[in-house]
């Protein structure tokens, strides 16, 4: 006889509008695509009662989360409990507004740092880079921030995961985003970094796959 063994997981996603799932009409984004395939996945003979919090906020700059990640995060993962952080920013840091970036890209690494050194120390971490958009010229500026990102998590011993490349080479992805508004996808879109991160080792190890 076999006995199924139930654990509950609390995962917090945070970010901004990606995070979000905006341009989902299903409005599950990656995130809630993940989750549902994590919660549907035979896992042994574990069972996880999984929470799962979307903590994204349109427009919001690696400078602003790094003011408020803490304490979402505090509210939703009681101490004791199997919590978990998936982080995913950085497309707002790279607009350009006003004749500059809206951050910095020294300040961006300094707030990511900051964000993740914390992270760390007290719980699972793992960290997706941003996407590209329809504007050549962000897209070199949000690629200028994943590179320092991907060697910062290097630093860090936090997996970090490029979906900005197979993204970039995804038609589908590229004809939702330039047909809805520019920058976000659709279901379709959203669907597919899903299973970019689905099929991330960094992710099922979290579930106790290789």
């Amino acid at each position: 006889m076999h006995f199924l063994t139930l654990r509950d997981r609390r995962i917090c996603f945070l970010g901004e509008s990606f995070i979000n799932g905006t341009g989902d009409p299903d409005c599950l984004g990656w995130t809630g695509r993940i989750c549902a395939m994590a919660q549907q996945s035979k896992h042994g003979s574990t069972h996880y009662n999984l929470t799962y919090y979307n903590l994204g906020i349109r427009r919001e700059t690696s400078a602003e989360l790094c003011q408020r990640w803490q304490a979402e995060v505090e509210l939703r993962l009681p101490r004791g409990c199997d919590g978990r952080l998936v982080f995913s920013f950085g497309t707002n840091d790279a607009s350009w507004e006003n004749g500059k970036t809206r951050v910095a890209l020294a300040d961006s690494v300094r707030y990511a740092q900051s964000i993740l050194t914390e992270a760390k120390r007290q719980y699972p971490v793992l960290m997706v880079s941003p996407p590209p958009i329809a504007d050549p010229e962000h897209n070199d500026r949000t690629w200028a921030l994943i590179e320092q990102w991907q060697s910062l998590c290097e630093s860090l011993a936090i997996p970090f995961l490029d979906v900005f490349t197979p993204l970039q080479q995804h038609e589908p992805w590229l004809e939702e985003v330039r047909t809805f508004d520019g920058a976000h996808p659709r279901a379709q879109g959203y669907a597919y970094w899903a299973q970019l991160v689905a099929d991330w080792s960094a992710w099922q190890r979290w579930w106790g796959a290789s």
